[in-house]
């Protein structure tokens, strides 16, 4: 059993939801800080916490970025960390894994299962440092975390859809 740190210079958590009922508007944060405890030979024993500085979020526009930090979306200046703790892992095939775990937004905590990849341990040309990487994917309702601003279309559809595709994706680095 080995530990991890995520690296928050190689790590991102991207998202994407409907707008418009028509195409997806992506968005990432990439402040993550965390540790995995990782075995290879008993991935159930696997244990995964990760915290997001929900102010780290980037979608290219500003004023969009400002709009969902603001307390009609994620609310940072109240709820400045999205966050999530394992409370399962599976193992799957070919390198892959269930994790199940409590995600964190807006202070409000519901169970959420990502899709694991695990990649490594590979070794830096750059300073011999051990690095692996895991990516992670799952799709949650916002509206279960309070995240419920909307505007109804003519149609009576929803502007913003309510299902957000999260793709998480980390390098971890070997702790001495």
């Amino acid at each position: 059993m080995s530990t991890w740190i995520i690296d928050p210079d190689h790590s991102v958590a991207a998202f994407a939801v409907k707008h418009l009922k028509i195409a997806f508007v992506r968005g990432q944060f990439n402040g993550i800080n965390g540790a995995i405890t990782f075995d290879p030979a008993d991935i159930t024993k696997t244990a995964v916490t990760a915290t997001i500085g929900a102010a780290s979020l980037l979608t290219g526009i500003k004023k969009r970025d400002d709009h969902v930090m603001s307390d009609d979306f994620l609310g940072v200046a109240t709820h400045p960390l999205i966050t999530f703790r394992s409370t399962l892992v599976e193992v799957g095939a070919d390198d892959r894994a269930k994790v199940s775990g409590d995600l964190t937004i807006r202070g409000i905590t519901l169970p959420v299962i990502m899709d694991v990849a695990i990649a490594g341990p590979v070794k830096s040309p750059f300073g011999g440092e051990i690095t692996m990487g895991f990516s992670a994917s799952a799709v949650i309702d916002r509206f279960a975390y309070g995240v419920s601003w909307n505007e109804i279309l003519e149609d009576g559809g929803l502007m913003i859809g309510k299902d957000v595709h999260i793709t998480i994706d980390i390098e971890a680095d070997l702790k001495e």
